[in-house]
């Protein structure tokens, strides 16, 4: 890619090289950005790292980057907070395109890297998530939902097609607090939502839940649950009648419940494990795995948690291990086992057993079921 000079200001008001390279990295359809000392610019496209121009990216041409990529509030607070999160527009061709920016230091130098956020939230069916799942889980009245996965598995893509779904119904008020916001939900005649920002509109996501109740919400999403302070609301906002949408950085669903335990200190752990008892709805974790016909694309899988009567025994009693048999013999209240979609992938040909296999909790045992 060609550099330019960096007090050039392109249309999108970004400097013209951070505007150059994120129209390259839209056209090229990548969906991250890393701007590393030392290394090459990279895209992760279509889930792989792809260099993306030949020469080496140098701390002061990031930093000069880093700074168009900032807004004004946030420049003076890089050496105090280390890392810092935000959302960039640009422009490529007639339409303007938002990446979720993350800013932080490796070895005393700065680096960042982007996110690209599509301009439409996704459909269920392009995602690959059931429409009837979404129509149970924003059902709800009350109660907790997370939707879990590692980074970069979706959690808010999902999150966000959830929220459209309670806009376009009506008769709901909801509340989000992300960090950054990513997805922008249009104003409609027969819903109110309100999305707050961390950092800019909100200090944070435990502020965001704390005022949020004070603002006649049905429905508050919080964009991560991380701290004992922000659970401990969030469980008790989802008793008070109030759906609470989140997510957690789990690779199951009995790894989301003990992380939320977790949190807190020993002494206070029974307590908290009646409460989610009492106030979890459903847990939906989730993969994207490489498509076997076209690598470019990404295929979702699942595992499929809701809280039954066993579920909640094993909450409340610290038997952690016995969810997992509870979601085997939970297929009539819509569980799932993420073993069971892998098996289901394989036989309708959208991915490879070896595939499978890798993301698989039991890789050597599992077998395509029968088309």
């Amino acid at each position: 890619m060609q550099e330019m000079p960096l007090n050039q200001i392109a249309p999108s008001g970004l400097p013209e090289e951070l505007a150059t390279l994120l129209s390259l990295a839209v056209e090229q359809e990548a969906s991250d950005v890393h701007l590393v000392p030392g290394h090459p610019l990279m895209f992760r496209i279509h889930g792989r790292l792809v260099r993306a121009s030949e020469g080496l990216l140098t701390t002061q041409r990031i930093g000069a980057i880093i700074e168009g990529i900032l807004p004004e509030r946030l420049r003076g607070r890089l050496d105090e907070l280390k890392n810092l999160d935000c959302s960039v527009v640009a422009v490529h061709g007639s339409q303007s395109c938002r990446f979720r920016a993350n800013v932080f230091l490796a070895q005393g130098q700065w680096c960042a890297c982007l996110r690209a956020v599509p301009r439409e939230i996704p459909t269920f069916e392009w995602m690959g998530f059931p429409g009837g799942l979404a129509q149970l889980l924003v059902a709800h009245r009350n109660g907790l939902v997370i939707i879990s996965g590692v980074t970069g598995s979706g959690k808010s893509t999902t999150l966000a097609a959830l929220v459209s779904l309670l806009n376009r119904r009506g008769g709901v008020r909801v509340i989000t607090v992300e960090e950054p916001v990513e997805y922008v939900h249009p104003p409609l005649s027969t819903s109110v939502v309100t999305q707050r920002e961390v950092g800019r509109d909100v200090d944070s996501f435990l502020d965001g839940l704390k005022y949020g109740l004070r603002q006649d919400p049905d429905v508050i999403l919080v964009g991560e649950i991380r701290d004992p302070e922000t659970a401990r609301m969030a469980l008790s906002a989802a008793e008070t009648g109030h759906l609470i949408l989140t997510t957690m950085h789990t690779r199951d669903g009995k790894g989301a419940v003990t992380r939320i335990v977790d949190l807190f200190p020993h002494d206070a752990q029974d307590d908290i494990r009646t409460q989610l008892s009492l106030s979890l709805r459903s847990v939906i974790c989730q993969h994207l795995l490489p498509a076997k016909l076209d690598g470019a694309k990404r295929i979702l899988a699942m595992e499929i948690l809701h809280v039954n009567q066993p579920v909640r025994a094993a909450i409340r009693f610290g038997k952690i291990d016995s969810i997992e048999s509870a979601i085997q013999t939970g297929k009539r209240d819509g569980m799932l086992m993420l073993d069971e979609d892998l098996e289901r992938l394989v036989s309708t040909d959208l991915i490879t057993i070896e595939t499978a296999r890798r993301f698989s909790k039991d890789g050597e045992r599992l077998q395509p079921v029968p088309p």
